[in-house]
């Protein structure tokens, strides 16, 4: 298959619902609805909803019944990169080659940006408009999946023992593991286990997935590692070597560059290996996992 056309049009699709769904500009407050848009609309591949749709056609699922999660995980993926940059966290001036949500709107509102995305996913998620054709069984477990992804037994768990690692020494192996599991890994696995039970997934074919995101998303941050140490500012969005600068508990800082790029490809192949059971309608899913290793941004 042409990842390349599928991810685009993918992407495509995405932001055309994004648009409908998040608050207009001009409805008030502007200022807050605008911060809002800024950030969504700043760039970014969409990895993260894609993998909701492509895990509901993998399992045989009306990717138009997925659109709203896919969505929704998107304005909570972009909740925590508003959150990520402030100068209480990373203090990043830059993300996606524009400038930060806090340098534009000052820190209050890019604070009060990344609540109300967080917000409006959950509002999306539990429309009765957007998920009237689907159990509300499903439609529960997907709310659960994501909320439980985002909190502080997933990401912002991931992100406080990044924070509190940050510029130690003694920092080992299961630490790491630990923060890139939960801070960038629990949102793609709710982004691939939410689209498959939109799908319809459950025992085996639920197994298999969940698996496959559990790889992909440790290989994904393994993968970000590497590009903060051999990729450009241009390319990444963002001050290239900043972990580095800033002692961040990384893989490369603990098992070196060569071991982190041999695990990210062996990731690749347990990801591809667990969609054994699935047919070609989860080839996106596999071209995926290869293109997570091998993206220069």
């Amino acid at each position: 298959m042409d990842l390349k056309s599928y991810l685009k049009e993918m992407q495509k699709q995405v932001d055309e619902s994004l648009v409908n769904y998040l608050p207009q500009k001009d409805e008030l407050p502007s200022s807050i609805h605008s911060a809002m848009r800024y950030s969504v609309f700043a760039g970014g591949k969409r990895v993260r909803p894609i993998l909701v749709l492509a895990a509901c056609d993998a399992v045989g699922g009306d990717v138009r019944k997925a659109m709203p999660a896919a969505c929704a995980m998107e304005m909570i993926h972009t909740y925590s990169l508003i959150h990520d940059d402030l100068p209480a966290m990373d203090n990043d001036d830059f993300r996606r080659g524009n400038p930060t949500n806090h340098k534009v709107f000052g820190e209050a509102t890019a604070i009060l940006a990344g609540d109300a995305l967080l917000t409006e996913a959950f509002i999306l998620l539990s429309n009765p408009g957007c998920s009237d054709d689907l159990d509300p069984a499903v439609v529960r477990q997907v709310i659960h999946e994501m909320a439980v992804c985002s909190g502080s037994r997933g990401m912002i768990g991931g992100q406080v023992v990044d924070m509190e690692s940050e510029g130690k020494t003694d920092i080992d192996l299961a630490t790491v593991l630990y923060i890139h599991t939960h801070k960038t890994g629990a949102l793609i696995k709710a982004s691939v286990r939410s689209g498959a039970l939109i799908g319809g997934a459950h025992g085996e074919e639920l197994d298999a997935v969940t698996r496959y995101a559990e790889a992909i998303g440790l290989a994904f941050q393994i993968a970000d590692d590497i590009l903060d140490i051999e990729g450009t500012t241009e390319q990444i969005g963002k001050d290239a070597g900043s972990d580095q600068a800033r002692g961040k508990a990384t893989y490369p800082a603990v098992t070196g560059l060569a071991e982190s790029k041999r695990r990210a490809e062996e990731l690749v192949d347990v990801a591809i290996e667990a969609l054994s059971c699935l047919g070609e309608k989860a080839d996106p899913l596999r071209e995926i996992a290869k293109y997570i290793v091998k993206r220069k941004s």
